[in-house]
């Protein structure tokens, strides 16, 4: 019995920092956060329905969806996207915030920006369920579809894009 839990969290492990590495020869633009830090007691509750990495995902979606309504379009995602921006963020135990980086990018400076400020807008974030965190850390991968107006969906929970 204990040999299978090493070897699923052996695999939970290996699957989760695929989720969150970079590609090789890109250029991650960082976006570290000073913020002074916020108590235990400041953040959202721990997220009572997320037992799933994915799970988490898309809650933390709605909540910048959320956040974010002006900047959100309704309905599916255009055929051909004006960009499409992924972000690699960091939160703690508490669901804080504690770096972002833009890993893909068109090198869209405007839309780059948005996706950036509509994830600090967010936080904090519901704590994330004490199983998905390494270190008392949760490393995330999120991707940020954008209209050729500018506005946005994330991926999680985005409608499947238009066809030509």
């Amino acid at each position: 019995m204990k040999t299978r839990l090493a070897v699923l969290l052996a695999a939970l492990s290996a699957a989760l920092a695929a989720c969150t590495s970079s590609r090789p020869g890109s250029t991650p633009r960082s976006d570290t956060l000073g913020q002074p830090a916020v108590p235990a007691t400041s953040s959202a509750p721990t997220s009572p329905g997320a037992r799933t990495l994915g799970m988490y995902k898309e809650e933390i979606a709605q909540r910048i969806s959320d956040a974010n309504a002006s900047q959100v379009y309704p309905g599916q995602p255009q055929a051909f996207l004006r960009s499409v921006i992924v972000v690699k963020f960091e939160l703690d135990a508490a669901g804080k915030l504690l770096r972002s980086e833009i890993l893909r990018s068109n090198h869209d400076k405007a839309t780059e920006s948005t996706a950036l400020a509509s994830l600090r807008a967010s936080a904090p974030f519901p704590r994330p369920p004490a199983h998905l965190l390494r270190h008392g850390k949760l490393d995330i991968s999120e991707t940020w579809l954008f209209n050729g107006d500018g506005r946005f969906q994330i991926r999680s929970i985005a409608q499947p894009q238009m066809s030509e």
